[in-house]
């Protein structure tokens, strides 16, 4: 009986250790299991979430309306494969499992889609090219019966998001006709972490306690090198250690309250934005207290695991 409870006790420990590259809330994405070939890294920059822009081409030639869109990318199968998902605003969604076989050395991917559910799902193939692209096929006639393929292409590939093309080409790919194009390099989305939010509130809670303590270090380090501030009445400073002059400018005031409340904070990846107020109490030269509050609006950058502000602007708003 010990031997049973102890077998069901351990038995789920020892489930989850054996997928721990499936998407979890601390990799909401998953991860890249490294017994997956190393094919598997050509789509890793297009893992997570982009808000995108689709546009069809309707029969008379001419461009239909850009649709929005959210295309999602995460690691399935315990990091071994890769599945994708549109969600369209229009209320049409599609998705695709991504799976590279060495021995053929090629991509082979599996569409499938709403409302156009069909028993069996088409498959694309092909490789990730010299020039950085992922490109695909899957033979397809015009409508005029020649014979071609319908292509597809993943291009301009960076951490910011990418673009895609589906063209109709010949044989020999000298006759090229694209009919969808989406653009995805607006910056991508990141599921809501709980996490970030509370090491970017810290990070506002560290810039106050610099502020009031005169620790003008702190207060530049808390700005990634190549930030800008935009204050009040002045040109816009750039870099660390112009930011840093320009907070020890007001040297000559005691601080003797800062806070910062944001309203809201939005996550773009490895950037985020937040807005909201500030306040504070400040001891002036010739004794006088001073009560002051303002508004701003702060883009973060994240480096290295620390959220650091890269654009910061405010101003104070009149009591």
């Amino acid at each position: 009986m010990k031997k049973l409870l102890y077998l069901l006790v351990i038995f789920p420990a020892f489930t989850f250790a054996q997928f721990n590259f499936e998407p979890s809330l601390e990799h909401p994405y998953g991860l890249p299991n490294p017994d997956a070939p190393s094919e598997l890294m050509d789509f890793a920059p297009l893992i997570g979430e982009c808000q995108c822009k689709s546009e069809l081409r309707k029969a008379d030639g001419t461009w239909a309306e850009p649709v929005s869109m959210i295309w999602r990318f995460k690691y399935i199968m315990n990091g071994m494969a890769i599945q994708d998902e549109t969600l369209k605003e229009d209320g049409t969604y599609s998705g695709n499992i991504r799976q590279f076989i060495p021995d053929s050395t090629r991509w082979y991917v599996h569409y499938y889609s709403t409302p156009s559910t069909v028993t069996k799902l088409p498959t694309w193939e092909g490789k990730k090219t010299e020039d950085g692209k992922i490109v695909l096929y899957r033979e397809q006639k015009a409508p005029n019966g020649t014979d071609g393929f319908y292509k597809i292409s993943f291009y301009n590939i960076n951490e910011s998001g990418f673009k895609w093309i589906g063209e109709w080409v010949d044989k020999t790919e000298s006759v090229i006709y694209p009919t969808w194009k989406i653009d995805c390099s607006n910056g991508k989305n990141s599921i809501y972490q709980p996490d970030d939010e509370a090491k970017i509130i810290a990070a506002t809670k560290v810039f106050s306690k610099a502020y009031m303590e005169g620790d003008f270090e702190t207060i530049a380090n808390s700005y990634t090198e190549d930030a800008k501030i935009f204050p009040n009445n002045a040109d816009i400073i750039a870099g660390r250690e112009a930011i840093k002059k320009r907070w020890m400018l007001g040297s000559g005031t005691k601080i003797l309250h800062h806070e910062i409340n944001p309203e809201k904070i939005t996550f773009l990846g490895d950037h985020a934005y937040d807005y909201g107020y500030f306040q504070g109490k400040s001891e002036n030269k010739d004794g006088s207290v001073s009560n002051w509050r303002g508004k701003y609006v702060v883009v973060w950058k994240k480096e290295d695991g620390n959220w650091k502000m890269y654009l910061d602007i405010w101003n104070r708003i009149r009591n």
